[in-house]
């Protein structure tokens, strides 16, 4: 079995719910996870709906700050944004990075609170998956550093040229979110990864197969998950419970049938993970449901990553 990549997401949403914003702490945070031999730092994105520091401007530090890790957004919402602006700001992150950063993408999680966040930027709910796929098609064509003219469903514009270019020519490596048939074609079609979080290893491996037979090109599998450890398991659960709708301000019996959820000890934790990489893999994004995030962190490194990377997980 390959060995996954493993990244760490920033509790940029974590720290605003508990009324603190000092940024620099995150920035240490990645640094850390970067110390601890992490492959990759992931920062959320919800202005309005979930408020936390902005994920481009907090990886723009964290890329000074770091050498090795890949940056990466879990995940952005590009129909939130115009692609022009959008573009721009991901070429520089990638120049600054030098070309360590991965753009996840999404439409945003579907509930009432998503519905008045995009109302409150005078964008369409409805319209959200298709003005991300032209986003996605606009700044493929900005990152070529040629003038470029377009007339879309949702945007045109005329000979518009951005600088700097990305550091790749063919800009930062886009991956989405998303499940369900509508979603997996978006994905086969459109992006460079894939970063969903269903609840079950066994619905990762279907989709994962769809997006290979459907993909004119490789696409990444990357998972998304979220995990609070104890050595009880029952104390666990309520833990995972308390920071869940706390996170998402939504009961976690809403939360659980749709996102990939685990509460246990490290060693199950570990087998857990294991089973989404035999479906398929590559990447694990890891949030932790924890209080103590700097302590959290260091457990997940010594208990957890050693066992994703022991040969008899391979």
């Amino acid at each position: 079995m390959a060995k996954p990549e493993v990244g760490y997401l920033l509790p940029t949403r974590d720290r605003s719910v508990m009324g603190e914003h000092d940024s620099r702490r995150l920035v240490a945070q990645a640094r850390r996870a970067e110390e601890l031999g992490l492959d990759s730092v992931w920062a959320g994105d919800s202005p309005v709906t979930r408020p936390r520091a902005d994920p481009l401007l907090l990886l723009a530090a964290v890329a000074q700050a770091t050498e090795r890790v890949t940056l990466g957004t879990a995940v952005l919402l590009p129909a939130l944004r115009h692609p022009i602006l959008l573009a721009h700001q991901l070429a520089t992150l990638d120049r600054l990075s030098d070309g360590r950063l991965i753009a996840g993408m999404g439409g945003g999680f579907p509930n009432q609170a998503t519905r008045a966040q995009f109302a409150s930027i005078g964008v369409g709910f409805a319209s959200r998956a298709g003005r991300t796929a032209e986003s996605i098609d606009v700044m493929r064509k900005l990152w070529s550093g040629e003038a470029v003219s377009w007339r879309g469903e949702h945007f045109a514009f005329e000979d518009v040229r951005i600088a700097p270019p990305p550091s790749r020519p063919s800009g930062p490596p886009i991956w989405l979110a998303g499940s369900g048939v509508p979603a997996l074609r978006r994905v086969a079609r459109l992006a460079d990864g894939w970063l969903p979080y269903p609840p079950e290893w066994t619905t990762y491996a279907e989709e994962h197969q769809v997006i290979e037979q459907a993909a004119a090109r490789p696409v990444t599998p990357a998972l998304y998950a979220t995990l609070c450890l104890d050595q009880d398991p029952e104390k666990a659960r309520r833990r995972l419970r308390t920071s869940v709708e706390r996170y998402y301000n939504a009961p976690l019996d809403t939360i659980a049938p749709i996102q990939a959820l685990f509460a246990g000890t490290a060693r199950q934790a570990a087998d857990w993970l294991t089973g989404y990489v035999a479906a398929g893999a590559r990447h694990l994004v890891i949030r932790l449901a924890t209080d103590d995030h700097d302590a959290g962190l260091e457990e997940f490194a010594d208990r957890v990553l050693p066992l994703l990377r022991e040969e008899r997980h391979r």
